[in-house]
C-alpha cells in the first residue's frame, strides 16, 4: 500500500509525516532515515487502529475517486 508523506528539513535533520494518518509523524537525521522511520511509525500506527477497532461491527467501502 502506498502512502503520501510530507517531508520537511529543519536545522536537526528531517521531520516527516504521514497527512492521511493524522497524528502520524517521525524524523531522522537524513533523509533516508526519515523515510525509514515513518514507515515504522505507519505500521504501529496502523496496528495501534487494527486493535481498537478488534470485536466491532467494522465495514469496508470504496469510494470512487
Amino acid at each position: 500500500m502506498k502512502y503520501k508523506i510530507i517531508l520537511d528539513q529543519s536545522e536537526e535533520g528531517y521531520n516527516v509525516s504521514c497527512p492521511n494518518l493524522p497524528g502520524c509523524w517521525s524524523q531522522g537525521n537524513t533523509e533516508q532515515e526519515a523515510i525509514e522511520n515513518i514507515k515504522d511509525a505507519i505500521q504501529e500506527y496502523l496496528a495501534a487502529i487494527s486493535e481498537s477497532i478488534q470485536g466491532k461491527n467494522v465495514r469496508e467501502i470504496e469510494i470512487a475517486s
